[in-house]
């Protein structure tokens, strides 16, 4: 009877991520809070953190129990062995370490901070690609069952479905208001052929706004000098 009802818990769960997703495609920061908040709970962890891949070290995303939030943002972790990130960055598989001070080469000094004693990590991969991992912990010296390590990876693919929705969302709008803006400025260089002034502004305009920008200047060259010919200024307030 324990064993149906926590299989009915993890389907419960699992369906009303897989719902989140559903409902919040271009919108990560529900699904991930969902994700850390269900992993923590069915894996029985005091923590979790989300961490992705960015200018190689990995910055927290997303989090559950971790006080130190403002602390983990502001100091990405290194891709090294003294870390549980660091290992699972070079091995691209599920770590896990049963009391980290019975571990040699663990040596991350927030542990002395937070207090955690068994760790475990799990990688987040998009194809052959790691995009960034769990972290679980708990401050008491108790492992992670087989169990809790398979239903944290299962969770772990749904995150990266969840930012694989988004990333493709995003890049399909993004791909579409570029071509907009270009067929736009198309418009005005064929309804102002004699005239360059419109068309530098619109040029400007759409440039801005694509690259989110709060002003912008074209100028052109003599072959000694430039020459501002448009200027742009972001009018939003």
């Amino acid at each position: 009877e324990r064993q149906l009802a926590e299989a009915r818990e993890q389907q419960t769960a699992t369906a009303e991520v897989l719902q989140v997703i559903n409902s919040s495609p271009s919108d990560l920061a529900p699904v991930l809070d969902t994700l850390v908040q269900t992993v923590a709970r069915l894996c029985r962890a005091d923590r979790v953190g989300m961490y992705r891949r960015r200018d190689d070290a990995y910055h927290l995303i997303a989090s559950h129990g971790i006080s130190e939030k403002e602390f983990f943002r502001a100091h990405p972790l290194a891709i090294d062995r003294s870390t549980l990130s660091g290992r699972v960055a070079m091995e691209r598989r599920p770590i896990h370490i049963p009391d980290v001070l019975q571990d040699p080469e663990y040596g991350y000094e927030v542990q002395q901070i937070a207090g955690y004693r068994s760790m475990l990590g799990v990688p987040l991969l998009r194809g052959n690609e790691l995009i960034g991992h769990f972290n679980m912990t708990r401050r008491r010296v108790d492992p992670f069952t087989s169990k809790e390590i398979e239903l944290a990876t299962t969770f772990a693919a749904q995150a990266v479905i969840a930012i694989e929705n988004a990333r493709l969302i995003t890049e399909t709008r993004e791909a579409l208001e570029q071509q907009t803006a270009t067929a736009e400025v198309l418009g005005v260089i064929n309804a102002s052929p004699g005239d360059l002034a419109p068309v530098f502004d619109a040029m400007l305009e759409k440039a801005m706004r694509l690259c989110e920008t709060t002003f912008s200047y074209l100028m052109t060259w003599d072959g000694e000098w430039f020459h501002r010919i448009a200027f742009g200024v972001c009018r939003k307030t």
